[in-house]
């Protein structure tokens, strides 16, 4: 009796009857919407703020490119750019040293690195720029000789508390980017008759750069903005700049806001180039590279055209 129940719930062709569908019933985050609705309260209380405060937001498109906050951002600029070349090549330098056989220059590099990276970068732009007080001439006998006031210029006391103090942190970099490349590599070059400078040079480098590149280029972003502490040796930089025409034009909060302005504007350009430079020494690890944020907006450009004139 019971079998021919069965039976009689089957299919003719003896199949079973298919499952019914099942209706999927998306779950609601609640939590998310609170939290969106927070961010914007606090967004919109801080605009409010602002636009209520005692602000001239007038004088800021007005000071944009004022002589004086032009040069400042200017040697901003330039003092960033020279303590990176000084940091990324003493930084390698450093690297290939620590990774060295010889005790004594991987000794070096190790106390080079444990002293400039233990103490601030505030602590060593005052070092350098007092040591007037514990030497009074710089002697180097055949080449140099002359007073230390003379010679420590403030330029060149932010460049070597910015450019050294940088060395330690690219030779971490640089050595972990080094240890990135496996050691087969250095093997099978040193089997086909390369010297170890020149397998550094043609095989280890250029993998390394892979993983190099993308925290070198934070370094350049922390670099240009670490560059406003050389005010405390009296380098003429952008923050400096705008506190001068502040001062001098009563709108001090307002240049401080266009400092960080130009600021930004300084760091979006460094990001885009960062962006670039790491895709072009991804193309040996990725098949294909992802688009780039322009052509996507080509992409979807032509989308929309395309699907316009189907419509038409």
């Amino acid at each position: 009796m019971s079998v021919d129940v069965e039976k009689s719930d089957r299919s003719p062709a003896g199949t079973p009857s298919p499952p019914e569908s099942i209706k999927a019933i998306p779950v609601r985050h609640y939590g998310r919407w609170v939290a969106a609705l927070v961010v914007l309260g606090v967004i919109a209380a801080l605009v409010r703020a602002f636009a209520t405060g005692n602000v001239n937001w007038d004088a800021i498109p007005q000071y944009l490119f004022n002589p004086d906050i032009l040069k400042g951002l200017r040697n901003t600029l330039l003092i960033t750019v020279l303590s990176m070349i000084i940091g990324i090549v003493l930084g390698v330098i450093l690297a290939v040293m620590r990774q060295s056989k010889n005790w004594v220059t991987s000794s070096v590099s190790w106390f080079y690195i444990w002293f400039f990276r233990g103490t601030p970068v505030y602590v060593q732009l005052f070092l350098w720029f007092n040591l007037g007080l514990v030497f009074q001439y710089i002697d180097i006998m055949p080449i140099y000789k002359d007073e230390w006031s003379d010679f420590m210029t403030p330029f060149l006391c932010a460049l070597l508390g910015l450019g050294l103090n940088e060395a330690a942190y690219m030779a971490e970099i640089c050595r972990a980017g080094l240890n990135a490349v496996d050691e087969g590599q250095t093997e099978a070059a040193h089997a086909l008759g390369m010297s170890h400078a020149k397998t550094l040079r043609r095989i280890i480098v250029p993998q390394a750069m892979r993983v190099i590149v993308p925290p070198t280029g934070n370094e350049v972003i922390n670099m240009l903005k670490t560059s406003s502490l050389v005010i405390a040796v009296q380098y003429y930089d952008l923050l400096q700049a705008a506190q001068n025409v502040g001062r001098d034009s009563g709108v001090v909060v307002e240049m401080l806001i266009l400092a960080a302005a130009w600021y930004l504007i300084a760091t979006t350009v460094l990001s885009i180039g960062q962006y670039y430079l790491e895709r072009y020494y991804a193309r040996g690890a990725s098949r294909q590279l992802p688009p780039t944020p322009l052509q996507r907006a080509k992409a979807k450009l032509a989308g929309s055209f395309h699907r316009a004139g189907g419509a038409a």
